[in-house]
């Protein structure tokens, strides 16, 4: 079954390292609120991406009962993290960049073959997982966000503000340019450097995204079961992903925030890992329920909910050891085309 990125989802890019040092010596900590983002997003593609996976066919798009989760999933989850892998995925090239620009003679050399590794991985992929989005991160990456790395930050946010209604408008991959500049733009422009100690300024944003979005899903609603191709829910789904995103960073400077990151930032740290890992697990799921043949989406739920706590265990243990997960190794690994650290040095023996 072959699926576009409307309805099936990706974790971004994370940065490269917890703590880079520049040219001048000072040391570019790692911004742990966007583990937790990242983390929580994850959650969010699993519960997307557990259908088309396991190729469980039943819909029938009810709010009936709360024991279907085919119209509930329509409203707050289905497009909703879609434009946050997105928009992570953009925040993480040009973190990565300014990174590497301290690092490396040539950053945008290491660039291009960070994305034909993602090119590779995605391909790969796409074997389990037909119309995953990975591949088409590696490709905007290299036509899209590599030549806007030239450009100036303000010619990066005008290209936003231009992309991001055609997106909303066609949906599908069509948003991925959009968010990917969005995302580009708060990092040139400092804003995700915030993020670990702004309240005031997401608690608006989040008011405003949910201003938006309650009576788009009012008119989502009233057409559920074509929910998934409408406007009203391509509107929703972006308002949703703005206000899920500036309600975390909310919540990150309250006395939760110890929590969130517990949940979610070991999920977050290992995105890439947990990503493909949970296809693999998934396959095997769709043949050990039959679920092709299953119309039971309180099985399918409580499997994807089985799925993220397992790899919450396995990240937990894993990072205890191990600096990054272990397809972020490979890939960071091929970047820079020399081994990189993997163990902690308290675990080397």
């Amino acid at each position: 079954m072959t699926t576009s990125p409307s309805n099936t989802e990706t974790p971004a890019e994370a940065p490269e390292t917890d703590a880079t040092k520049t040219k001048s010596g000072t040391s570019q900590q790692r911004i742990s609120a966007l583990d937790v983002l990242r983390g929580f997003a994850l959650c969010g593609i699993l519960f997307v991406n557990i259908k088309p996976v396991t190729h469980f066919a039943y819909d029938n798009y009810s709010l009936a009962t709360l024991g279907d989760a085919s119209g509930w999933l329509q409203l707050f989850v289905q497009q909703r993290f879609f434009p946050i892998f997105s928009l992570l995925f953009g925040m993480g090239f040009s973190l990565f960049l300014r990174s590497a620009a301290n690092r490396a003679p040539r950053p945008r050399l290491l660039l291009v073959r960070r994305l034909l590794v993602l090119l590779l991985l995605g391909g790969a992929h796409q074997v389990l997982h037909p119309g995953e989005a990975l591949l088409f991160y590696a490709v905007f990456g290299l036509v899209l966000l590599l030549p806007s790395s030239w450009l100036p930050r303000w010619a990066v946010a005008a290209l936003a503000v231009l992309l991001t209604p055609f997106g909303v408008y066609f949906g599908g991959t069509v948003l991925i340019p959009g968010m990917f500049m969005v995302g580009s733009a708060l990092v040139r422009y400092g804003v995700v450097d915030t993020f670990d100690r702004a309240w005031r300024v997401p608690l608006v944003a989040f008011f405003a995204f949910a201003g938006v979005a309650l009576p788009a899903l009012i008119v989502q609603i009233g057409d559920i079961g074509n929910s998934g191709f409408s406007t009203s829910s391509a509107i929703a789904g972006l308002a949703m992903a703005g206000a899920y995103v500036c309600l975390i960073l909310v919540l990150l400077q309250t006395p939760v925030r110890a929590g969130l990151q517990r949940i979610f930032a070991p999920l977050g740290k290992m995105a890439l890992t947990n990503y493909i890992g949970a296809t693999l697990i998934m396959v095997g799921l769709r043949y050990a329920f039959d679920l092709p043949a299953s119309e039971s989406w309180g099985l399918l739920m409580g499997l994807a909910a089985g799925i993220l706590a397992l790899q919450w265990v396995f990240s937990t243990l894993w990072l205890r050891r191990f600096t990054q997960g272990p397809l972020e190794w490979v890939w960071r690994t091929a970047t820079w085309w020399q081994a990189q650290p993997l163990r902690r040095p308290s675990s080397v023996a």
